[in-house]
């Protein structure tokens, strides 16, 4: 494991998160919900700005060092803080997630348990904020509570430890386990040593429940099994939405302006995350998605269904600068929102069509009404079909040009295809041919236009010569067989563009865009690039880059959106679904199979 500033982890229960940092310190929450206004921001704060509001700590008199580690099989977060003379401290982190009233009980709620070793001398900072006016939350005081109150929601803190020292954030000797339960402004009317217990242990069964009907691979089974709860973490169960990361302005590289708002649902995005899931024999989560996805696909009476939305359903996301937030480790802009959303991308067409294929062909997934989505489905092929060689931003969202982008084309086929393998289940013989035409013509153009004979290699756009690291999605996708010389050009033409000075992690692309040349990989592409490797039979390669990516992970097993080619530090936002879907795909596609092995 490399160490690195993002030495984070992530706790959650599909409504809201939390990031923990290896001092305990709670850095990033937003409540109630994921893309809500963070409630603790110390993440993007620096220097002098980070003693004051947006924090929720635990310190230690005398600190030394510290362990962290996830309860095997759990999203439950166990920090443990030494000091100097042996005694310390142990936190347990988690957000309620239990089976209670017939339905998944998921409150807006963050469990602290905090157990001595010795005799710690420790002191409580909570101190909510409204970040884009940099002010604390007024506070009341009760008899074992404190109330926070903001600008649009209250909140509360039950402890059954002194309110007065940690209203006045005073340091005091821990002699036994005490319990914070901080969330909506609610009565408890259960002692919280009780109550913080139960929930525990029944927090711990239903992820323990949840892992044990994964369909894992043999080898890098922990790897996986870290993946996929994060996967979940990242679903708004309440909607169906699934964010791409949890946080906002975590820069792709040192001092760029790179920094975007990832709380959001990108559809492509959330394909992929339903996919790897599928694959492991999860369905809960697209049978969620495709609720959330059907009432999107009820609006393409719009020109353009754009890529993005908020994890409510809403189209509007109008980005903007928080200025009294300076930035991770300084580098600003901090921003809310994503300009995204008023992007033309049209992939978005195949990813709508892909998400929902499973559906028709998976006898464990309660079927939907076949005759009202598959119609909804046309609707968004028809989309696919009109601006298949239409320009548009491609799927890495350039903000100052628009070309024909190859990936795109390859998913509006896909969308066509897949529409008409639904159509032959469903027994429609009159669409699936109408479906069948479409792609056919539609591959026939792209074969024509966006394949470059002089490279042996499908371009990133078409009539082009630079490559795009999405192409290396071509097989997958069931565009090509991993056997095809075009194919095999294509990874061999992005070897060489690709990988600049020597890099092994692949870039998405080398060329100048809005802010310049990209200076660090983007993760999931060289995930991409691990699974052409094995499509074309250079499989050893690609067991030892993928070992090498696991390395790159942090000390409890997660992923950012980049990576530096030099230093291995992770940047970008954190933890990033694609990056995470990556060891799940590659995992499956390279692992001993169970029957060879037992």
């Amino acid at each position: 494991m490399l160490d690195n500033n993002l030495e984070l982890a992530l706790i959650g229960n599909c409504r809201i998160s939390a990031l923990v940092n290896k001092m305990g310190e709670i850095v990033w929450c937003c409540m109630p919900r994921f893309d809500s206004d963070p409630v603790f921001a110390s993440l993007l704060k620096s220097g002098a700005k980070e003693s004051l509001n947006g924090t929720y700590g635990i310190d230690l008199d005398g600190f030394s060092h510290s362990e962290q580690e996830y309860q095997k099989n759990t999203a439950i977060l166990k920090t443990t803080l030494y000091d100097q003379k042996g005694s310390g401290v142990v936190i347990t982190d988690f957000a309620p997630r239990l089976w209670q009233y017939g339905r998944t009980h998921r409150p807006v709620t963050l469990m602290r348990m905090i157990q001595p070793i010795g005799s710690p001398k420790i002191r409580i900072r909570i101190r909510p904020a409204d970040n884009e006016q940099d002010t604390a939350y007024q506070r009341l005081e009760g008899s074992n509570h404190i109330k926070f109150i903001g600008s649009s929601q209250s909140l509360r803190l039950t402890a059954d430890i002194s309110i007065t020292s940690i209203l006045d954030e005073k340091w005091f000797i821990l002699d036994r386990d005490c319990h914070l339960i901080f969330g909506s402004d609610e009565s408890i009317e259960e002692p919280i040593t009780q109550l913080t217990q139960r929930f525990l242990h029944e927090t711990e069964a239903n992820w323990r429940d949840w892992v044990c009907n994964l369909a894992i691979p043999f080898e890098w089974q922990d790897a996986v099994i870290r993946s996929a709860i994060t996967l979940k973490l990242s679903a708004f169960e309440d909607t169906g939405a699934i964010v791409a990361a949890m946080t906002t302005s975590i820069p792709e590289a040192k001092d760029t302006e790179r920094n975007w708002d990832y709380r959001f649902c990108w559809l492509r995005d959330s394909y992929f995350t339903v996919h790897a899931l599928n694959r492991l024999g999860v369905t809960g989560t697209m049978e969620q998605y495709l609720h959330y996805l059907v009432n999107l696909a009820a609006t393409v009476d719009d020109e353009y269904l754009q890529p993005v939305f908020c994890i409510n359903g809403d189209k509007q996301m109008e980005e903007r600068i928080i200025t009294k937030l300076d930035g991770y480790r300084g580098m600003g802009p901090v921003r809310f929102g994503n300009q995204a959303a008023d992007q033309i991308q049209h992939d978005v067409y195949g990813a709508i069509v892909l998400s929902a294929t499973q559906m028709f062909f998976d006898e464990r997934i309660r079927k939907p009404d076949d005759k009202r989505l598959f119609p909804l489905l046309e609707e968004v092929g028809e989309k696919a079909v009109k601006y298949y060689n239409q320009p548009d931003a491609g799927l890495w969202e350039l903000r100052g040009s628009q070309h024909i982008h190859t990936f795109s084309s390859m998913m509006c086929w896909a969308a066509a295809d897949r529409l008409a393998k639904i159509a032959e289940t469903l027994q429609l013989h009159g669409r699936q041919e109408y479906w069948q035409r479409h792609a056919d013509t539609i591959r026939s153009d792209i074969d024509q236009h966006a394949f470059n004979t002089e490279l042996n290699s499908y371009t990133a756009t078409w009539g082009g010569d630079t490559m795009d690291a999405s192409l290396l999605l071509a097989c997958s996708l069931g565009y090509v067989k991993g056997d095809d010389p075009r194919f095999i050009g294509t990874v061999e033409s992005i070897e060489k563009q690709l990988r600049p000075s020597g890099s092994k992690y692949v870039f998405r692309y080398v060329i100048e865009d809005d802010f310049g040349a990209p200076e660090n990989a983007f993760t999931i592409c060289s995930f991409w690039y691990i699974e052409a490797l094995a499509a074309i039979g250079r499989v050893e390669e690609a067991r030892a880059l993928f070992e090498d990516l696991l390395e790159r992970r942090n000390h409890v097993g997660l992923l950012s959106e980049d990576i530096d080619p030099v230093t291995g530090e992770l940047w970008g936002n954190f933890p990033q679904t694609y990056s995470m879907v990556g060891i799940i795909n590659c995992a499956r596609i390279l692992s001993q199979r169970w029957e060879d092995e037992l």
